[in-house]
């Protein structure tokens, strides 16, 4: 292993998406790396907390070996080794999320040579990042599509700023690579779900969540959701708390959209359920197979199992762009194409690849 692949972390949306991103696909492509000018752009820039537990459990995960990990370090150095099955626990700290470690984690225990049992400690549903809801229901469905078996299991929700939460993930058979396939239309619509949350908040915060919702759902889309409501009857609730949140997401032929949101402190529980709702809604009209979270998850995927293949994205964000550059410099043979649409909106990418 000789060759050193330089990035550029200011590149793009310029933030910790680079970092975690470009270390998982170094440890699967077995190329050093070195990350300059890491998140230049944020304040305050440098690795944060929960950055160096997504870097440093790929790192554990392919026994490399890290230089600059620690925090507010501006450039980091990454040399893989061989990607080992085993049972590993991280601990992101706080409210850090859960969801991002598992990001850089779930692509390298592809390519495990066994079992791979993850504990995360840490923040399961948080602000600017999936919650593990989606994850659970949306992503981990669209990776089953692709071959790709993950079990999670929600041992306890964290929100902020305590956190606390706790997620098992088991990569019982890892498949050593992806089943490319095409994402360009949903199919007809089978089912709609919503999970709506509250942990050391009263029952009615979950279901007001899930009222308002479902009143947009049925609207729209002329079809009843399944509701599930989680809560917990006072003294036998065992989050740190409090918090809530909310899943809305539908069951295609073809895919799996959601959309996601999270309660804060003065916000109120139909906003939540509103806002969730009207995320998928907004992306199911489209016409696309992919929601505007996934449009920038998927890609990965589909690059590391060949091509070309085509993907329908609800909307190109600056992390799905970023995303697609950084495919480029990393994965020998990768090359994409934008067919339609522009940044922000719903778009159509061929990618072309040699796979992994």
């Amino acid at each position: 292993m000789t060759e050193t692949v330089v990035i550029d972390g200011s590149m793009g949306e310029g933030g910790g998406q680079i970092l975690r991103t470009a270390v998982a696909l170094a440890a699967i492509a077995g190329k050093k790396l070195k990350i300059i000018n890491i998140r230049a752009k944020r304040n305050p820039p440098g690795l944060r907390p929960q950055h160096l537990t997504a870097v440093r459990a790929v790192a554990i995960l392919s026994r490399g070996r890290l230089k600059g990990d620690k925090v507010g370090s501006m450039t980091l150095e990454f040399e893989p080794g061989t990607i080992k099955g085993g049972v590993y626990r991280f601990d992101v700290g706080t409210a850090g999320s859960i969801p991002l470690v598992l990001q850089a984690l779930l692509p390298v225990a592809a390519y495990a040579d066994g079992p791979v049992r993850v504990t995360v400690t840490g923040g399961t549903d948080v602000a600017k990042a999936p919650t593990i809801d989606y994850v659970r229901e949306v992503l981990l469905s669209l990776l089953a599509m692709v071959g790709y078996t993950v079990r999670i299991e929600v041992r306890r929700r964290g929100h902020y700023p305590r956190g606390g939460g706790v997620v098992v993930a088991e990569i019982p058979s890892p498949p050593q690579g992806f089943k490319g396939r095409d994402f360009l239309y949903a199919g007809e619509l089978r089912l709609v779900k919503i999970r709506s949350h509250a942990v050391r908040l009263p029952r009615h915060v979950a279901e007001r969540q899930a009222k308002s919702a479902a009143h947009l759902v049925e609207r729209e889309l002329r079809v009843k959701p399944e509701v599930e409501l989680e809560t917990y009857p006072p003294g036998r609730d065992p989050h740190l708390g409090p918090g809530s949140g909310v899943l809305v997401w539908a069951i295609f032929d073809e895919t799996v959209m959601g959309g996601d949101s999270i309660g804060e402190r003065g916000k109120p529980a139909e906003r939540v359920g509103m806002e969730a709702a009207r995320s998928l809604l907004e992306d199911v009209k489209t016409g696309a197979a992919l929601d505007r979270h996934a449009s920038d998850m998927m890609p990965l995927y589909l690059a590391l199992a060949g091509g070309p293949y085509k993907l329908r994205g609800a909307r190109l964000t600056s992390h799905a762009a970023t995303l697609l550059e950084l495919l480029k410099l990393i994965l020998d043979g990768f090359d994409y194409k934008i067919l339609e649409g522009a940044l922000e909106r719903p778009f159509l990418v061929e990618l072309y690849s040699k796979g992994v």
